[in-house]
């Protein structure tokens, strides 16, 4: 590790040095791109040059624990515990920041939310959900983008389809997919029983067209008629796109512009994602047991989260952890879940590494 490291702080001391020459400036392309590799090297180089120093320090501290004076060996051995601790922590923090990452990690993301199990209630829930990310990436400051949504006449919808872009949001919410439970009591209830209903949540990695290749005799383009709430007519021209990925049946539909072209490109977005994500899935799917268990498959079939309105609770089953504060979770407060996950599964791939 300590060898890699080396060669991690002397790579970020040469880009400090060719972003002190003035005329990289001259050089926009070449700027940025150096500004960048420095900027992605600075968090484990710091943390390594720290490590460095606490370890001196503790040399040190070790020498005068045997001081013929009694007052510099208390105070020594005193320090000796602070600095074992403090390397300690560094060292795990280290080891993280050397992790293979994630290639999707970077990229924006494509968020489904579909109604599963429970009628009207599990439609209500989608909304609650889809409001819940769109507050979570308002605070993180990325960009929204609603594609593709289907309304129910309570309000609620069916199923809605967004763009999320902004800096490392698959990162961020990669192990959001799966299915979330709701456990309330719905306002039509008279009896106040408590129902249970399900919505399973799709994070997708936003694909490129260098990611996925879609070959013009792959896809069925057609165009309809959109249509709003009830059939309504809503469009004068057909303007509603359905692209058809014909090699493995998928299906996207988008009618929320009233332009045909963006419609089509909308769809086209999604299509490569969900191509995309089937790759990643059939790639994890013959990895071993443990990296197959991993959220970031997208399993929709497992259930990941409880939400009890009842008892204003939120518990992710993956990780055990269960937080009382369902309110501020419902308005997109939830850094509490996304930083336990991301940890869980750190914590995983360190375990991997040191088998």
């Amino acid at each position: 590790m300590f060898g890699k490291l080396e060669e991690i702080e002397e790579k970020y001391e040469k880009l400090e040095q060719e972003l002190a020459q003035p005329d990289i400036f001259n050089n926009q392309e070449r700027y940025r791109k150096v500004s960048k590799a420095h900027a992605d090297l600075a968090e484990v180089v710091t943390l390594y040059r720290e490590y460095k120093v606490c370890s001196r320090d503790l040399a040190d501290n070790r020498e005068m624990a045997h001081d013929s004076d009694p007052e510099i060996r208390e105070m020594a051995r005193a320090e000796v515990g602070e600095l074992e601790d403090r390397i300690e922590s560094l060292e795990e923090k280290i080891k993280i920041l050397l992790l293979p990452s994630d290639p999707m990690d970077e990229k924006n993301i494509i968020l489904e939310i579909r109604a599963g199990t429970g009628g009207d209630e599990a439609a209500l829930f989608v909304a609650d959900l889809y409001r819940m990310y769109t507050r979570f990436a308002e605070a993180n400051r990325w960009k929204v983008e609603e594609m593709s949504s289907h309304f129910t006449g309570s309000g609620g919808l069916k199923e809605v389809i967004a763009s999320i872009a902004g800096d490392k949001v698959y990162s961020k919410l990669k192990y959001e997919s799966g299915t979330h439970r709701v456990q309330r009591v719905p306002a039509t209830e008279s009896q106040g029983r408590i129902h249970t209903s399900v919505v399973t949540v799709a994070i997708m990695p936003e694909a490129e067209e260098v990611d996925v290749e879609l070959r013009p005799e792959d896809v069925r383009v057609d165009v309809f008629r959109s249509s709003g709430p009830g059939g309504q007519s809503v469009n004068t021209t057909d303007s509603a796109i359905r692209v058809t990925h014909v090699p493995t049946g998928m299906v996207v539909i988008c009618q929320d512009e009233k332009s045909q072209h963006k419609n089509k490109a909308k769809a086209l977005k999604v299509l490569r994602s969900r191509l995309l994500q089937m790759e990643q899935e059939k790639a994890k799917a013959e990895e071993d047991a443990t990296r197959r268990s991993q959220v970031g498959s997208g399993d929709r079939s497992e259930r990941i989260r409880t939400y009890n309105f009842p008892q204003g609770r939120v518990s992710d089953h993956r990780i055990n952890l269960t937080l009382h504060k369902l309110p501020q979770i419902m308005e997109g407060e939830i850094d509490d879940l996304t930083d336990a996950l991301i940890s869980h599964y750190q914590a995983e791939a360190l375990k991997r590494q040191g088998d």
